[in-house]
């Protein structure tokens, strides 16, 4: 579905605004087309087969035939209309914003007056500027909408879709500590292993740092969660309220040098060590000295029965 205007200047060339692409329309028409044909089939059977247990066979094909008919033009139109509605879908908290604020305006504008029309106008826009934690919160819901189009300008641009054109369904966005999180449901043709070549470009789409694709969902590869980075929080500096706990009249203890080894040398350690005294009198929890102490007590020389 094209629209075509007029370009003015030297050239009789006309413009083209692409709304839905012609590979895309074609394939509405088609799928519409056999979505019609197999809803008619299928419930014109069941009806006449339901219906000739009342009447006459020839009138159970009539009302048979009226009711496929009704209920396949309503298949074609669903999916017909289908690239329209994935549109308003893409454009949807744009419109619902829209739709909102023109409402609330005409609302407010026609039961209260003008000043009390302009000192609400000004808290609605000025509260939000003036306190960065609201302020912060707006601005990263405003990203969470770029970041669902640049999505789809990325799809659309450089990354390979089905035969019938048909692009990955962008589901929802939120905000994260560090920028954006979106889920996306791929459609035939397409995999994560297509998309992790092609990160950096959807970054530089994004216009962010990094982007990273994990499974949304380990039982379906179709479902992926992207992960837009644009800023970094590990590295930041956290103010602490603990050095002020700190006393600052306590007394500084001086620190003693420790010594570490150096140049140790195998030679130096003794190859056979002696067992130490607190070895020779360990004991088992019942009692006895273990077997392979006791064995090694009978070799030097030691009574065992001082131990039985």
């Amino acid at each position: 579905m094209s629209k075509s205007t007029p370009r003015r200047g030297f050239g009789k060339r006309s413009g083209t605004v692409t709304v839905i692409e012609a590979k895309v329309h074609r394939s509405a028409e088609r799928d519409a087309r056999m979505a019609f044909i197999i809803t008619a089939i299928v419930v014109c059977l069941i009806a006449m087969t339901v219906a000739s247990d009342h009447m006459h066979p020839i009138l159970a094909f009539l009302v048979g035939a009226m009711i496929s008919l009704i209920t396949g033009a309503v298949a074609w139109t669903l999916v017909r209309i289908w690239p329209v509605i994935r549109l308003i879908w893409w454009w949807i908290p744009e419109i619902g914003t829209a739709v909102l604020l023109t409402y609330g305006w005409m609302q407010l504008a026609n039961h209260t007056p003008a000043p009390v029309t302009l000192a609400v106008l000004a808290l609605v826009v000025g509260v939000p500027a003036a306190v960065p934690l609201i302020r912060r919160r707006i601005v990263a819901v405003v990203w969470c909408v770029v970041v669902r189009h640049r999505l789809r300008v990325c799809f659309s641009q450089f990354i390979v879709a089905n035969q019938s054109g048909s692009l990955p369904l962008i589901l929802w966005a939120r905000p994260t500590p560090v920028g954006e999180r979106v889920w996306v449901y791929l459609r035939p043709g397409l995999s994560q292993a297509d998309l992790v070549g092609r990160l950096d470009k959807i970054a530089v789409t994004c216009h962010a740092s990094s982007a990273l694709i994990e499974r949304a969902a380990e039982g379906n590869a179709a479902y992926l969660r992207f992960d837009i980075k644009r800023r970094e929080v590990l590295n930041r500096q956290v103010n602490s309220h603990l050095p002020s706990l700190v006393d600052p009249d306590m007394p500084v203890m001086p620190r003693q040098p420790g010594t570490v080894p150096t140049a140790l040398d195998l030679p130096d350690v003794l190859a056979e060590s002696k067992p130490t005294a607190a070895a020779k009198t360990a004991t088992s929890p019942n009692g006895r000295k273990p077997a392979a102490s006791s064995a090694a007590d009978a070799d030097s020389g030691d009574d065992i029965t001082d131990w039985i």
